[in-house]
């Protein structure tokens, strides 16, 4: 049976954290920024980690 494939638009959204867990950047911050406060847009900057719910998805997906 041939390798299973990684679902390439997955595998340039989420990044893999040296424990193991998973990244991913904040949604709502790439247009209509003007209506949005400071402290939220800054907010949206940092990376976050992938749900408990979402995980076992998320990472068969980038595998």
């Amino acid at each position: 049976m041939p390798k299973m494939k990684s679902n390439r638009g997955a595998a340039k959204t989420f990044r893999k954290t040296g424990s193991g867990k998973i990244k991913r950047n904040k949604a709502f911050k790439s247009h209509i920024l003007t209506k949005k406060s400071t402290k939220t847009k800054r907010g949206l900057r940092k990376a976050t980690l992938v749900s408990d719910a979402d995980f076992k998805r998320v990472k068969t997906m980038i595998q």
